[in-house]
């Protein structure tokens, strides 16, 4: 937040009074980075999905002080761009990090229950993402993980969740996923492109050792998707969502 807000300043000084100011964070709340703006009205958030030119979805947060013109010319930008955009309210996570953290966290969950790596990602994907939960974590990013993790903690403590510790447990020691190799799964150099090969057996120390078990597929899918469904009508009923329809689209597309 501190980065974000002195890059604001930096900015300003050397704009014009008309200037859009749009962020990427996946997690941090826009009006917390707006407030260090002469012009929190002309402060947005922009928030693409990785990888950002296969990903169609464009997801623009408002706070409460964002103007109109703001928001339809972020908008404007996405469209021209190609992507699926919706605008959804502040609030920790906005609404795709946001749904997606319990799903990842209910991962950690049965990673500790003793399911394998393998099978945990095969039954997501037979249910229908496009990758698993393990695999995700490597893309997005395991010091990711551990940050947004860290930012979401008081909302979910609120209702008397507590998340994983595990995603900072492993980022301390030293896994960030594909970035540098070192995560859930296993990486290989191939025509200058880091490429997944085997799970990475060695995490398994983390979650209560080696020995696994198989665990039925349709409890798993259950298990997943319910918490986020769970979360995406938490976000209909706190307005972070303006309609069901964009919570379907980020969903899907996000």
């Amino acid at each position: 937040l501190d980065l974000k807000q002195s890059i604001i300043n930096e900015v300003e000084k050397v704009t014009a009074d008309d200037y859009i100011f749009a962020s990427n964070t996946s997690s941090l709340p826009i009006t917390n980075i707006a407030e260090a703006s002469r012009s929190p009205e002309q402060v947005v958030g922009m928030h693409y999905f990785s990888p950002v030119p296969k990903m169609p979805l464009l997801e623009i947060i408002t706070t409460e002080k964002t103007a109109d013109w703001v928001t339809a010319t972020a908008r404007e930008v996405g469209i021209q761009q190609g992507k699926h955009v919706i605008v959804v309210n502040d609030g920790p996570g906005f609404y795709t990090t946001r749904i997606l953290a319990p799903f990842m966290n209910e991962a950690l969950m049965l990673l500790e229950e003793g399911i394998s790596i393998e099978e945990l990602d095969k039954h997501m994907k037979q249910f229908g993402f496009p990758v698993g939960p393990a695999a995700l974590f490597d893309e997005v990013g395991i010091d990711v993980a551990a940050h947004i993790t860290e930012v979401l903690s008081d909302l979910f403590a609120e209702r008397g969740v507590h998340p994983s510790k595990k995603p900072t447990e492993l980022f301390e020691e030293g896994y960030k996923g594909k970035k540098n190799k070192k995560g859930f799964y296993m990486y290989e150099e191939k025509n200058g492109k880091s490429k997944k090969t085997d799970p990475n057996k060695e995490i398994y120390k983390y979650f209560e050792g080696g020995g696994r078990k198989s665990m039925d597929g349709q409890t798993v899918q259950h298990r997943m998707t319910l918490t986020m469904v769970n979360e995406a009508a938490w976000c209909l009923q706190e307005d972070i969502l303006r309609n069901p329809t964009d919570g379907d689209l980020g969903a899907v597309l996000g």
